[in-house]
């Protein structure tokens, strides 16, 4: 950056500009008496010029060599880079300041960084904003209503502390605001600090028995049989939070021991959900890699009476545990077991009768204890490795061998398996093998959702959705379809920590929390439903249509402006046309007051057209209608949009239910509507609102004027109403 020169309005520095600069130590020099400027500037010394702060930001991001990472290590991180240096701006409105502060504040209860391990531009521009607001941020700085946020604040203020307190005594005054108060130094003070957070403000933490720093690793550990959902997402998350608390790793290992449920299609998707999730992993491993060592483990038992081969059939086998009763092949030899065990391997006619079961204890109280199966002859190939094998490990034998193997310190499993944790270090001590410690987490639970993968399955199957990505689907593709944020479901559920509690949750706290940061930063724009939509003359309108440029977003300036045209007839939906009496004042939402003079209705009694006048200088605040309307111009969208419901009517599903006994059977509504023409410009997965219509996701975008533009309706919290037909 030889050569630059930064350029700023005396009394508007750009902080985060030049704190990016001091930081990163780059060679630009600062001139603050271009009294002409009104902007930020870069320019360069064959004068090409930059400008905005947020652009700057940026530049700078991409040119520091001395700071790694500083815009990201990869593309994701980059992306969500750009959308806290957008946020920024949204501290700078006085009635979104708290708002700002809460959402940050959320995002950083697990996190040292906004985004990734290490300081970047995003954590720059956000604590610039704070620095310089003066005392409004300092006040709230010395209360404990924003704890991580102010945690936050004051590591880098003490890890950057000589640069950022010149920089703050330099420019900060410029804007009004004092110097930043000095950061806790103690180690007392910084374990007060810590102490501080795990109060009222969020969860308390939760420790790993035996944990270390630096020496804990995890294991997220999906069977291939399905996408990933939001339960599994839950053990995903904590998988994480605990690595980055106790400085650990977390490898993904597919236990891929069911070759008649699996397959690539969902390793794939699994991988790609996990990334969806922002989850760092070391490696990825499977299960089916062991399968050599896991043999050899088999028929080592087997050799010192620890586990023996079983043909009793299947029923009768359930019927004997259930009752205690030793199994007549119990006692068999080493060498009945090991030959019996070869005909396993062969998968011939006698080996698909038999399976490998672990000799514990048959009267054990815990039925898990039971001499469980360790392995079964199945001959079909596996999605891996083929036909090599025709025999294939139980997860209760292949999970405490590779989790030992592999070096894991901790497996976090959800407490439906409490009953076999017992049994998981009975596998391990008869392997004599290394202790891994189990931990206990509640499964999460949600109303009218089925969360059996077998169940989902059954859904597809039947075609009553589209596929594991339908919206209506609790994978982690169909809830992002849907339009959740996935910053929304790692608060959510780190929110609820690693409770070992059992409950029933709602969705709408989930789209609640979703709503608070979707709100803050989406465009708005307007819709009109098709269907019986009324036409408003204004008779001393405009005779020829005008466009004016107004903001997406009245509070967010990085949502850019949106070209709006006004003309003297314009589109009203019926519901509003029905409301309205002759002689009222309306008010015509980013234009002004009208006032209606005639309205036509047919036979039946339904409003079809409206005439009146312009009354612009009426006020807002007299008016009981505020509408949405639409020019009458060609360059309009069709728009398809779409609600949807629960996939089933019954709130909590048991496990022996029949779903087809249960199925909604109207879970989908679409309707036709017309949106403004700014909406040709909507990219697959852009989140919008619709004034006075909610919050909507782009799933298709514009092709051509013929195809509609389909908007997902998205939840906000508020009590869920049934579609009705």
């Amino acid at each position: 950056m030889e050569g630059v020169k930064l350029s700023f309005p005396v009394d508007t520095p750009p902080l985060s500009v030049i704190v990016a600069l001091s930081l990163s130590a780059s060679p630009v020099a600062i001139d603050s008496s271009a009294a002409t400027t009104t902007v930020p500037t870069f320019v360069f010394s064959d004068g090409r010029k930059l400008s905005g702060t947020s652009v700057l930001l940026r530049y700078v991001g991409r040119s520091a060599n001395k700071l790694p990472n500083f815009y990201g290590s990869n593309a994701f991180d980059s992306s969500q880079i750009d959308e806290w240096v957008d946020y920024a701006t949204v501290f700078s409105s006085g009635s979104e300041f708290e708002n700002a502060c809460n959402r940050v504040d959320k995002h950083l209860e697990t996190r040292t960084f906004l985004v990734g391990h290490s300081l970047s531009i995003a954590d720059v521009g956000i604590w610039s904003t704070l620095a310089g607001s003066g005392q409004r941020w300092e006040s709230l700085r010395r209360s404990t209503k924003y704890r991580s946020l102010v945690r936050w604040f004051n590591s880098i203020l003490e890890e950057y502390s000589e640069i950022l307190n010149k920089v703050a005594a330099t420019y900060t005054a410029k804007k009004g605001s004092g110097k930043p108060v000095a950061a806790p130094k103690s180690k007392d003070q910084q374990q007060a600090l810590k102490s501080d957070a795990q109060e009222k403000g969020g969860k308390p933490e939760v420790d790993l028995p035996g944990a270390e720093i630096g020496k804990v690793k995890l294991r997220f550990a999906p069977e291939p049989s399905g996408y990933l959902h939001i339960g599994h997402a839950k053990a995903a998350l904590l998988n994480k939070y605990f690595a980055e608390r106790y400085q650990g790793e977390v490898i993904v290992r597919f236990d891929d021991t069911n070759p008649a449920k699996e397959s690539t299609e969902f390793v794939d998707n699994l991988v790609k959900d996990i990334g969806t999730l922002g989850i760092k992993y070391e490696k990825i491993t499977y299960t089916s890699d062991y399968f050599p060592e896991l043999m050899a483990m088999a028929e080592k038992l087997m050799r010192e009476g620890k586990a023996y081969v079983d043909d009793t059939p299947r029923e009768e086998m359930q019927k004997e545990r259930m009752d205690g009763i030793d199994s007549k092949c119990r006692n068999h030899s080493v060498e009945e077991n090991l030959k019996l065990w070869q005909e396993m391997i062969k998968g011939s006619e006698r080996g698909l009768q038999c399976c490998v079961r672990g000799k514990l204890n048959m009267q054990d109280p815990n039925k898990a204890m039971r001499d469980p199966v360790y392995y079964r002859c199945n001959p079909m190939p596996h999605h891996r490795i083929g036909d090599k094998y025709k025999i294939y490990p139980t997860y209760d034998f292949a999970c405490p061998f590779v989790d030992s193997l592999e070096g894991i310190t901790h497996a976090l499993r959800s407490s439906e398996y409490h009953d076999r944790n017992a049994q998981y270090y009975k596998v391990l001590e008869d392997m004599g093998m290394r202790r891994v410690e189990l931990y206990e987490f509640s499964r999460l639970n949600l109303v009218y959702t089925l969360l059996s993968k077998r169940k989902l399955l059954w859904f597809v199957q039947q075609g009553l959705v589209t596929g594991w990505d339908d919206p209506r689907f609790p994978t982690v593709q169909g809830i992002v379809r849907r339009g959740l944020k996935i910053e929304a479901l790692i608060q959510f559920i780190l929110e609820q920590g690693a409770s070992k509690n059992l409950n029933l949750m709602e969705w709408d706290k989930l789209w609640s929390i979703n709503k608070k940061i979707i709100d803050p930063v989406c465009p708005r724009h307007t819709a009109v439903v098709e269907e019986r939509r009324v036409l408003l003359t204004l008779t001393d309108g405009p005779d020829e249509p005008f466009v004016r440029l107004i903001p997406k977003h009245k509070k967010f300036e990085g949502a850019g402006e949106k070209a709006t045209t006004f003309t003297k007839s314009i589109w009203i939906e019926e519901a509003d046309a029905s409301a309205i009496s002759v002689d009222e004042e309306v008010t015509l939402m980013d234009w002004g007051n009208a006032i209606v003079k005639e309205i036509t209705k047919d036979e039946e009694g339904r409003v079809t057209a409206l005439s009146g006048v312009l009354n612009l200088q009426g006020s807002v605040k007299t008016t009981k209608l505020k509408l949405t309307w639409l020019p009458n111009i060609d360059e309009l969208v069709k728009l398809t949009l779409t609600e949807f419901d629960y996939l089933i009517t019954k709130k909590k599903l048991e496990e022996d239910d029949d779903v087809a006994n249960v199925v909604n059977p109207y879970t989908r509504k679409e309707t036709s509507a017309l949106g403004d023409a700014n909406m040709r410009n909507l990219k697959r997965g852009d989140v919008i609102q619709l004034e006075r219509k909610g919050y909507f996701r782009c799933d298709v975008p514009f092709a051509k004027s013929s195809s509609p533009i389909v908007l997902f309706s998205i939840p906000d919290g508020r009590q869920h109403q049934p579609l009705s037909a």
